[in-house]
């Protein structure tokens, strides 16, 4: 199967299509350990106790008539107890499942812990694809499922990561975060890549699925000219948020707020975007995990954030969407 790079954005003629014109959203959950995320990446300095707090989410969404998916990485798939959360839900197809590769604590230990590696797609394409099965594998086996769906943890792909998904029956990958780049740090740049869904091979059995980041203001259509040029001044950044002139707004509840991230979905349907990609880390169910969810009265904004965002987005008739949804609606 030929395989284009995840790296490259991709031709006009790979971008997906689907069977109808409803615009879908979907939750996806970095399910993965505690660590402070102010000091170096270490192999043993996690925790995983705000587990509990994942069947409190996973209730909220089925009350909410949203599928989330759950991307779990090492930690997380060894938790006995997350399993025990997951296994019901996931069996009735109320929750979803995928993997989500932290390199860094997911075996075979063979590289060191470093800024670089910790973009899996940095590493060997043995060793990216050992770590993967390793977990792939752990995930099938403690919570009775196959996985779909991958994310790479800090969203590193590499060049050989569509190889190694597409040779493990991975469907989708949900890596590409657009409108981002890594590169200061060994990481990718995707500020070319397009938020739209996309296919990777002529065949069309892998598909990209890009988190949704947008842009707002006056200036919006110059955004991916004019942004990146500001990198060395955030200030200047702030000062033409503030201005209503040009201000970059991810779908997610860490660090925006629920009227920007409203002004993003009008964005994201003005520009008929067929899906989109929301995210957030799940340590931050339990507040004092993240630098998003301080307290407890942080954690409350974080669930009415989502509430206020569901309610609108059923307002403007973006339907509730999952892995095997957008399976079943993509035109292959």
């Amino acid at each position: 199967m030929a395989m284009r790079s995840l790296l490259d954005p991709p031709p006009q003629s790979a971008m997906a299509k689907f069977a109808d014109d409803t615009p879908r959203f979907l939750l996806t959950i970095d399910t993965e350990e505690e660590f402070d995320w102010d000091q170096p990446l270490t192999r043993d300095t996690h925790g995983t106790v705000h587990v509990p707090r994942i069947a409190k989410f996973q209730q909220f969404c089925e009350n909410e008539g949203v599928v989330p998916v759950w991307l779990v990485d090492w930690p997380i798939a060894n938790s006995r107890e997350a399993a025990q959360i997951l296994r019901e839900p996931l069996a009735r197809g109320k929750a979803e499942i995928g993997v989500q590769l932290h390199p860094w604590v997911n075996p075979p230990f063979a590289e060191d812990v470093t800024q670089y590696n910790s973009f899996a797609g940095n590493l060997t394409p043995d060793l990216e694809a050992q770590k993967f099965r390793h977990l792939r594998d752990k995930i099938e086996a403690n919570f009775d499922i196959a996985p779909m769906i991958y994310r790479a943890g800090r969203y590193g792909l590499g060049p050989s990561t569509a190889e190694m998904l597409a040779s493990n029956s991975i469907a989708i990958d949900s890596s590409v975060r657009a409108k981002f780049d890594y590169s200061h740090s060994g990481g990718p740049d995707y500020r070319p890549h397009p938020l739209a869904p996309y296919w990777l091979d002529d065949e069309r059995q892998l598909l990209e699925l890009p988190l949704t980041t947008c842009f707002w203001g006056m200036l919006r259509r110059q955004g991916d000219m004019i942004y990146p040029r500001l990198w060395r001044a955030p200030a200047l950044r702030g000062v033409l948020a503030r201005l209503g002139l040009l201000e970059r707004i991810p779908l997610t509840p860490e660090g925006v707020s629920v009227e920007e991230a409203i002004r993003a979905i009008d964005m994201a349907l003005d520009d008929k975007l067929p899906l989109l990609v929301f995210s957030f880390h799940s340590p931050s169910l339990r507040a004092g995990h993240t630098p998003y969810v301080k307290g407890e009265a942080d954690l409350d904004a974080l669930y009415d954030w989502w509430r206020r965002v569901f309610s609108y987005l059923e307002m403007r008739g973006v339907k509730p969407s999952n892995v095997r949804d957008v399976m079943d609606t993509v035109v292959r």
